[in-house]
Formats: structure tokens, C-alpha cells, sequence
């Protein structure tokens, strides 16, 4: 599935690393927010990509915006990541129905049963406004989303 800038972002509801419900459109009116999909926790560039995202956390969790960071892991993994790389922001488990979310944003990889790089700038009104794939093994540029989110 291809989604389009400009369009309503689709909706998900997961649980955080604590066991919490976290419902996208919670955030409608309230907050921008930083959706981000990555393929497997304690994995090199992902745990480099969200250590990166905690030592500038201020940038993409504050009163107008909010970060959240999803993977197929299972929630007891997700906390277990979070604890030990000392993340303080919503790691998401899109577990069960396995990549249910990252089907719609159409960056589940079936073959390895996991997201793909994903990132989507989703705006106070549930706008999408800025969104890039990268491949599983490709790291993606943190400045570039970083400033898409400030231009909101």
C-alpha cells in the first residue's frame, strides 16, 4: 500500500513497552508526531538509529510533538530493549496480527516477517505531511525527518 501526503494517516492502536494502548489519533489536535518503523530490536542499526533519537529526544518528543517507534517485537522484548538502551520514549509492539500496522503503511516485509525503515511525519490534524522508506539494511538520516517535523 502506497499512502499519499496530504491524506488522513491511518490509525493504529499497539501497545507500548509497559503494556499501555497507544492510539495514533490520541494525538489529533494535540501533538505532531514521528512514526517510526524499524525492523528487529538489539539489531546494530537499529538500536544506532534510536540511540540517535534518545541523545536528541527533545527535538522529537516535546509539547508539540511526540515520537513513536514501532517494531514487530513482541512487547516483553520491547521493554527489555528500552530498558537496557535507556529509551524514554513509546517503543511500540506491532506483534499481533503480526505487522498489522506496518501492512498499512506498507512497509512489512513479508519475507523476513518484519517492518521495513519507515518513517512518517504525521501532523496535529492527522495529516500525513513527509514520509521515506528506506531498505532494511540502509540507515536513514535522522537530520531529514528531524527538520520535517520542525517545519510543522
Amino acid at each position: 500500500m502506497s499512502l499519499s501526503l496530504g491524506q488522513p494517516a491511518p490509525d493504529f492502536t499497539l501497545v507500548n513497552q509497559f503494556g499501555e494502548k497507544v492510539t495514533l489519533s490520541s494525538f489529533i489536535g494535540h501533538k505532531n508526531v514521528a512514526v517510526v518503523f524499524y525492523p528487529f530490536s538489539f539489531s546494530g542499526t537499529c538500536t544506532g538509529e534510536l540511540c540517535a533519537l534518545r541523545d536528541d529526544l527533545a527535538s522529537f518528543q516535546n509539547e508539540n510533538a511526540e515520537l513513536l517507534a514501532v517494531s514487530c517485537d513482541a512487547v516483553f522484548t520491547q521493554k527489555v530493549f528500552a530498558a537496557q538502551e535507556g529509551y524514554n520514549f513509546p517503543l511500540l509492539s506491532d506483534f499481533w496480527p503480526h505487522g498489522a500496522a506496518a501492512k498499512v503503511y506498507g512497509v512489512f516485509n513479508e519475507d523476513r516477517g518484519c517492518a521495513i525503515r519507515g518513517t512518517f511525519i504525521i501532523d496535529k490534524e492527522g495529516i500525513l505531511r513527509w514520509q521515506v522508506v528506506n531498505g532494511m539494511g540502509d540507515a536513514r538520516n535522522v537530520t531529514d525527518y528531524k527538520g520535517a517535523l520542525a517545519a510543522l
